[in-house]
């Protein structure tokens, strides 16, 4: 108990350590923590830490889908569904037949075992890219298509999968029969995740206590999981559908108390898992080069290059047929579909990085057939698996700024979240001029006193006054901007005078405690101004 503990602590330090240097080098954190963890594995010393696929699957995946679902825009999927669709169910398939065909015919594999190796390796991962991309100011749509796509994605992979292995251990495979099976878990996982997000909302408004609800959001993804995941579902699609429905609908039923507790709640456990895991996935490489003794590095390394190259080149054979078909298809039917530019799809199709759910799965193969065999070539599949995700994780993630910087889209994403800013501060205007016009109404019609309707009148005005200036085309600093800098050293000497007032005993703890929240809140605004800034 003890032991794991101790363990617990150190890789939460090399956790934070890692982090730092991230931020020092500018790099993904993803990318350093699979480096650093592949290096601290090799330690004199160092413990083993192997990773549970049930772990992985069971306890950890549900957050982080649900996560990602709750901060994804259910308008903006919904208005993407058809590039998200082709890339999360189409361009998964496309992949692992082209990942099994390769691995038949060039690496000599059976039929059966090239499918799982397939289905493993073919669903990119929803943290990294989408990590990357952000970082790198790509336009909004972009963003919108690869979150989507890692939201959907696991489901089908997850599905295939297990047909894969059924196939294996049956040495039998019905492609009626599955995809009969494929439509009735997408249909039933669709209305099992409506109805948990319907109730988690519902019994987070009886509640009417911050932390009840946070500790019912945090139930929620593992009841939209486990339970399709126990009959034979994924889980994923389940999860991610309760994400989106509590996405659209949270906003009026969860309480201001309870969304702000939840937002740096839930942004610290997914930071927490994300880098764990990464860690964790560095550290397998000793266990899987322990268990290579049967196979020569030649053979195991010559499959790592021609899964890795089939996976990269196979989302570009899909992305740039499948967006031009898509926009035929749409005009023969009459609809005014833009075809998107080039230079976007390129971007799309350099982002397949597989992750954390491709070595969790192949880590959950299972160790023998049902006749008491070892299931095949399983060793091999876990390794193909861990050099797939170094490969496209490292490379790609190394060189993706370059590609972004060679197409110039880095300017389009700066101009979209320079009118994104444009209209965020117009709603503002907008709804404080709107609610200023019920409050006047307000005042006269209940009679309320002089004091009181002052009181009112002058937040409106202030809120008014804070409104920041639009942002500069020119990429110039604006005087609100400016100004953060300044509110901030201005916080810091106020929080001097309270602690001087403090020690001098003229309040109490629980006074400066007050006191202190309300500037946390103010300088938590700031930040969140600053950090939305286009510029």
């Amino acid at each position: 108990m003890i032991t794991s503990f101790l363990t617990f602590l150190l890789i939460l330090t090399v956790l934070g350590a890692s982090a730092t240097l991230a931020r020092r080098l500018t790099i993904a954190p993803a990318i350093v923590f699979l480096v650093v963890g592949i290096a601290i594995a090799f330690l004199p010393g160092f413990p083993r830490i192997e990773m549970k696929p049930e772990g992985v699957l069971l306890l950890v995946l549900p957050p982080l889908i649900y996560s990602a679902g709750v901060s994804m825009s259910w308008r903006e999927f919904k208005h993407n569904l058809r590039p998200i669709a082709l890339l999360a169910i189409g361009c998964v398939i496309f992949t692992t037949v082209l990942v099994a065909a390769a691995a038949h015919w060039i690496l000599g594999l059976p039929w059966g075992v090239g499918f799982v190796l397939g289905a493993i390796v073919s669903p990119p991962d929803v943290v990294a890219p989408l990590a990357i991309a952000k970082r790198l100011k790509l336009p909004h749509r972009i963003l919108v298509i690869l979150e989507g796509e890692g939201l959907a994605n696991d489901a089908t992979a997850l599905i295939l999968y297990r047909f894969a292995v059924l196939a294996v251990s049956t040495g039998t495979f019905s492609l009626p029969k599955a995809a009969e099976t494929f439509v009735a878990i997408l249909l039933g996982e669709v209305v099992f995740g409506v109805a948990v997000g319907w109730l988690s909302l519902r019994l987070r408004k009886w509640a009417h206590d911050p932390r009840v609800e946070i500790s019912l959001s945090l139930l929620t993804p593992y009841l939209a999981f486990w339970v399709p995941e126990h009959f034979g579902g994924s889980g994923v699609l389940a999860t991610v559908v309760t994400g989106l429905y509590v996405s659209w609908n949270g906003p009026l039923l969860i309480s201001s108390a309870t969304r702000l507790q939840g937002i740096f709640f839930w942004d610290f456990v997914i930071w927490l898992i994300e880098g764990v895991l990464f860690l964790t996935i560095g550290f397998q490489l000793r266990l899987l080069l322990e268990k290579a003794h049967d196979w020569p590095m030649s053979e195991i390394v010559q499959a790592i290059a021609i899964t890795s190259v089939i996976v990269i080149v196979a989302r570009f054979l899909w992305v740039f047929p499948g967006t031009y078909l898509q926009t035929i298809l749409a005009r023969k039917r009459h609809r005014q579909v833009s075809r998107p530019p080039w230079r976007e799809i390129v971007v799309i199709g350099f982002t397949g990085i597989r992750g954390v759910v491709s070595l969790a799965v192949a880590l959950a193969l299972p160790l023998t057939l049902p006749s008491g065999e070892e299931f095949p070539y399983r060793d091999l599949i876990l390794f193909v698996s861990f050099g797939v995700i170094f490969v496209t994780l490292v490379g790609i993630g190394l060189t993706l700024p370059w590609v972004v910087k060679g197409l110039g889209l880095s300017r389009s994403g700066q101009r979209e979240a320079i009118e994104e800013r444009e209209a965020e501060i117009a709603a503002r205007r907008e709804i404080i001029t709107k609610a200023r016009g019920s409050l006047d109404r307000i005042i006269k019609e209940r009679d309320l006193p002089e004091s009181l309707a002052r009181f009112l009148e002058a937040r409106h005005e202030t809120r008014m006054r804070a409104l920041p200036d639009p942002p500069s085309e020119a990429g110039q600093p604006t005087p609100a901007t400016k100004g953060a800098s300044l509110v901030r050293e201005i916080i810091t000497i106020e929080r001097g005078l309270l602690h001087k007032l403090l020690r001098d005993g003229k309040i109490t703890d629980e006074t400066r405690r007050r006191i202190e929240r309300d500037l946390d809140l103010e300088e938590a605004a700031v930040d969140n101004r600053e950090k939305n800034s286009p510029l």
